[in-house]
């Protein structure tokens, strides 16, 4: 539905209105404080109920007891009326049938009349986002894939900075010499064993000792040859019952050293855990960024997926792209047909927008509109400062000059 005519009658500045609307674009122009804002404030006014009355706080023109506006849609006729006590409303169908709830009918068609295509540029990133989504059925709920995807990335941080700290640890420790045990040794088990091979060695030196004795003996004392045979005798099997020989300078010298080896150790053991630790982080932190990387890429799916109001048109979480370079970037034609794209998609049935800075536009952004408008079938009502009275429908102190 468009707009085929509009009357207004004492609306904020106007006095009384005609429009009978030609074409695609409806122009209403004129000098400044004269009733320009006025006429398209009046539409929205009708047909928004409560949320255009939070824009006017004093819809009656001044010194007028009552006011109203007349919107003729085609298929409804919408009829809204102002007095000091309040504001009514009528919805009549094409046949004169009046709807019970008028305000429910027309909210149910209704999307943001007040949406501006050129406000769009002019919103924050985020901003952007929103409005894109308000018009976006997309398959995933974009707050909770950023809650998400935030509390990944949060974790991959962390992990991140506590795999450079175990790096630095581990670049910080020298690795231990070759050979260094796995365990660190008691120097009580290893004096026990240093006595156990002094003790045997003395014993052996002893036993020897004893022998050389005997033997002598035996040499020198024919007399005993006897007694001295069984004694070398005895002495001999004895000797053969001893362990071997150990020699005590290696575990003397273990001795010395045992604090440098334990020590050492201690570095290997501390080493390994650093390793283990530093490689476990690493492995986590690569499993984090496998995580980001699908569910980016999930994101990135569902969006392309995704019916966009205007070809190329996405979205990420710094705001919204079109043809994958940032909006503030584009061109200024391009946020005009972006800005239009969404406008019309925010108003499928009543297929009305309005402009109200239309004098920022130069002649290639008034037909960009209009060849939008004729190929979507939407009227486009657009504000604009004039003064040559060639321009649309102009407005004067109120009212409708005629040319």
């Amino acid at each position: 539905m468009r707009i085929v005519k509009l009357e207004a009658t004492n609306v904020k500045r106007l006095k009384a209105v005609e429009i009978t609307p030609e074409g695609d674009t409806v122009v209403i122009a004129g000098r400044n404080a004269q009733g320009k804002s006025s006429v398209l404030d009046s539409i929205w006014m009708a047909l928004a109920g409560a949320a255009g009355a939070k824009e006017t706080s004093r819809p009656i023109r001044d010194g007028e007891e009552k006011a109203s506006v007349v919107l003729d849609l085609g298929d409804l006729v919408v009829t809204r009326k102002w007095t000091q006590a309040g504001t009514t409303l009528e919805v009549a169908a094409k046949d004169g049938a009046r709807y019970p709830s008028p305000q429910t009918v027309l909210d149910g068609m209704l999307g943001k009349l007040s949406f501006d295509p050129l406000q769009f540029a002019e919103q924050a990133p985020r901003e952007q986002v929103a409005t894109l989504l308000s018009v976006v059925d997309l398959p995933f709920d974009p707050a909770e894939v950023a809650a998400k995807r935030a509390g990944v990335y949060e974790r991959r941080t962390d992990t991140n900075r506590e795999t450079k700290r175990l790096e630095a640890q581990v670049a910080g420790l020298a690795p231990a010499p070759d050979g260094t045990p796995d365990e660190e040794s008691s120097a009580t088990d290893l004096i026990a064993e240093l006595q156990h091979a002094t003790d045997l060695a003395s014993e052996r030196e002893h036993v020897a000792t004893l022998y050389r004795q005997a033997v002598e003996e035996e040499a020198r004392l024919a007399e005993a040859h006897r007694l001295a045979v069984e004694v070398v005798a005895t002495l001999l099997a004895r000797g053969t019952d001893l362990p071997e020989a150990i020699d005590p300078a290696p575990l003397q010298a273990r001795l010395l050293t045992l604090d440098d080896t334990n020590t050492a150790v201690r570095r290997k053991l501390e080493r390994a855990k650093l390793v283990e630790a530093h490689a476990a982080s690493l492995a986590l932190g690569e499993q984090l960024t496998a995580q980001l990387a699908e569910i980016d890429a999930e994101k990135t799916a569902a969006i392309a997926s995704a019916t966009m109001p205007v070809e190329g048109l996405s979205f990420d979480e710094e705001g919204v792209l079109f043809n994958g370079v940032p909006f503030s970037q584009v061109s200024s034609a391009e946020r005009l047909r972006v800005g239009l794209g969404m406008a019309m998609a925010l108003n499928p049935q009543i297929r009305v927008i309005r402009i109200t800075d239309g004098s920022l536009l130069d002649s290639e952004n008034m037909a960009l509109i209009g060849e939008m408008a004729g190929a979507h079938d939407f009227q486009v009502w657009i504000e604009r400062v004039d003064e040559t009275g060639a321009v649309g429908v102009t407005i004067e102190d109120g009212e409708v000059v005629q040319a």
